[in-house]
This record gives structure tokens, C-alpha cells and sequence, in this order.
């Protein structure tokens, strides 16, 4: 079942690389008494999530935080290596928390996997965005196969 609108986020495990190396994270370090912009994306360094969605995050950090968001956090099923490297290719270190999703394990408890073995990808997330206050989701965002349009940090702004 896809979890929505007023449910409560499942607990889970997630590695991030800080300042002081690899850390790892749980549903509670991250969300518990804070407001979260939280955005999925298929995969580090693929094409849309590089020129667009990762992006839009860091341009309108200073918006979404004005609007209350505590912390900006991206989820993705890469190890904590790619997504570390990729935030230092995407100088995002200041705006997002990357979250890796490593095993999957947090999109499947959301429902929000995907099969993407024909492009060589494996299990995936599905590309989304939510709001979550002290863990429970106010507002959610799934895109449909192939788009972007709802799961982007614009989209995500207009609902604050």
C-alpha cells in the first residue's frame, strides 16, 4: 500500500556522509519536531535528476526555509559514496541532506519502489516529494512514470 496524506513515516535506516564521515541516520534523527522538505529521485548523476530536480532544491533553499521548512532532504537507493559525490558536484552540501536509501528498504515501506532492471537500474525509488511535520506527512507529491513536474521544489513552495 502507498502510503499519503496524514500517515505517520515508516521507521527506517539511512546512511549520509558529514564533516565527520559516514552517519547513520533513522526516521526520528531526521524528522522527529522538525519541518521537512523531503524529495526522491530515481538516481545520482541520472539526467533529470542532475540538471533538474536536485537543482531546484538548492535554488529555492532560502524560499523553503523562509516558509518554515526546517531541513531540505533528498532520498535516493544509492550508496552514501554516490550521493556524497554527487553533492560535491552539485555544491549542495549547504542546502540538502542526502539520505541513501541504500537497500531500498525506506521506498519499499512507503510503497514508492519501482522495477527499473530494463534500464539496468535494479530496484528504485519513485520520484516524489512531501512536507513532513514531526514524521507525519502533510503533503505529498508522486510523479507519474517519466514526469517531473509535481516532485520539484516549485511545485512543493506553492503548497507552503
Amino acid at each position: 500500500m502507498t502510503i499519503k496524506q496524514g500517515d505517520k513515516l515508516p521507521d527506517a535506516n539511512f546512511m549520509s556522509i558529514t564533516k565527520a564521515g559516514p552517519e547513520p541516520l533513522t526516521t526520528k534523527s531526521v524528522f522527529a519536531g522538525k519541518t521537512v522538505a523531503l524529495f526522491s529521485l530515481p538516481g545520482a548523476f541520472t539526467p533529470t535528476c542532475s540538471a533538474q530536480h536536485l537543482p531546484g532544491y538548492i535554488k529555492l533553499a532560502s524560499e523553503l526555509r523562509a516558509k518554515g521548512v526546517d531541513v531540505i532532504a533528498c532520498t535516493s537507493v544509492n550508496d552514501m559514496f554516490v550521493l556524497h559525490a554527487w553533492e560535491k558536484e552539485q555544491a549542495s552540501a549547504d542546502d540538502v541532506l542526502m539520505l541513501a536509501d541504500g537497500n531500498g528498504e525506506f521506498v519499499k515501506a512507503l510503497g514508492l519502489d519501482f522495477d527499473g532492471s530494463a534500464f539496468g537500474m535494479g530496484t528504485r525509488g519513485q520520484r516524489f516529494s512531501m512536507l513532513v511535520k514531526d514524521g507525519i506527512i502533510t503533503h505529498i507529491n508522486i510523479e507519474q512514470p517519466g514526469e517531473f513536474r509535481v516532485s520539484s521544489a516549485e511545485f512543493l513552495l506553492q503548497q507552503l
